[in-house]
């Protein structure tokens, strides 16, 4: 819970076995001056001794057990669950507990200024690491191609970062495996990739309530302020945390967590939307 009282998730970027006399969580997080106010809250809002509530670390993004090789692709801050992959792989080498898994990590940012550990990634080497910035410039952005052309057997694909970059990867590894590929997101993107917001109405099929959903009102907000309470944490479409059914309506998915499959009944209320008319959901 941040200092504003806001719930929010954050990756940890320390590896589970890390050596330290207290147990501890070690996060980063990137301060987003037009976010939501979460981000500000936790750079501006806290100093050394403050406290904050947590809950037992979740994992929504775990390692493949069975991997012969792991393929890491983060972009901007979400380099974060990605370094505690990486952390945990070094740790195994180190304490020979198992035997040593290869992986090659492609960390894609803007610039050298904004890298988050940047110094520990170039540490990696150029055999565990690339480490390239584009300068804003999608000209001038890193070729995924040569890299994802060639499914390997045993090689997991692991990739966090912004949506350009999810769709990009996503895009070139339709051909692996679908249990090889792995995502985990921080944002969904920008708006103007979707259609308009249109006012739509919202019925929960176990009460029958009937809620108008606002152009710029989420289905969540629309929820709370009716009294219907729905889990969520990110609000950002990311984390998976207010998935809710559905059995009838016209979505569209704006989240970037549901695979093709889950669409047809399953949506994310903080972000996703119907495209006007009637939405059921299993509420």
């Amino acid at each position: 819970v941040t200092p504003l009282g806001a719930e929010r998730k954050y990756s940890l970027t320390n590896a589970p076995a890390d050596s330290h006399e207290h147990a501890r969580y070690v996060i980063a997080v990137k301060r987003e001056g037009n976010g939501r106010g979460g981000s500000v809250s936790m750079a501006d809002g806290l100093g050394a001794g403050a406290e904050l509530m947590v809950t037992a670390p979740d994992n929504a993004f775990p390692m493949a057990t069975d991997a012969k090789r792991f393929l890491f692709i983060a972009g901007g801050i979400g380099i974060t669950p990605i370094l505690g992959m990486v952390r945990t792989l070094q740790g195994y080498e180190e304490s020979l507990e198992q035997d040593p898994v290869p992986f090659k990590l492609y960390y894609l940012t803007r610039d050298a200024a904004s890298t988050a550990y940047r110094d520990e990634v170039a540490a990696l080497g150029q055999a565990r690491a690339v480490l390239h910035h584009d300068g804003g410039d999608a000209a001038n952005a890193f070729d995924l191609w040569p890299v994802l052309e060639k499914p390997a057997t045993g090689t997991h694909i692991y990739c966090c970062g912004p949506r350009p970059l999810m769709d990009a990867v996503r895009d070139m590894s339709g051909h692996w495996p679908a249990s090889s590929v792995h995502f985990e997101s921080f944002g969904v993107g920008d708006a103007s990739l979707y259609e308009p917001n249109q006012a739509f109405t919202v019925v929960l099929a176990r009460s029958g309530l009937t809620i108008p959903v606002a152009e710029g009102e989420t289905i969540l907000e629309a929820l709370r302020n009716h009294g219907q309470r729905v889990q969520s944490s990110c609000e950002a479409g990311s984390c998976g945390t207010c998935r809710t059914s559905y059995t009838a309506g016209n979505v569209e998915h704006r989240d970037m967590v549901l695979m093709d499959e889950e669409k047809a009944d399953q949506i994310m209320v903080c972000v996703s939307r119907a495209c006007g008319g009637e939405l059921v959901l299993d509420l």
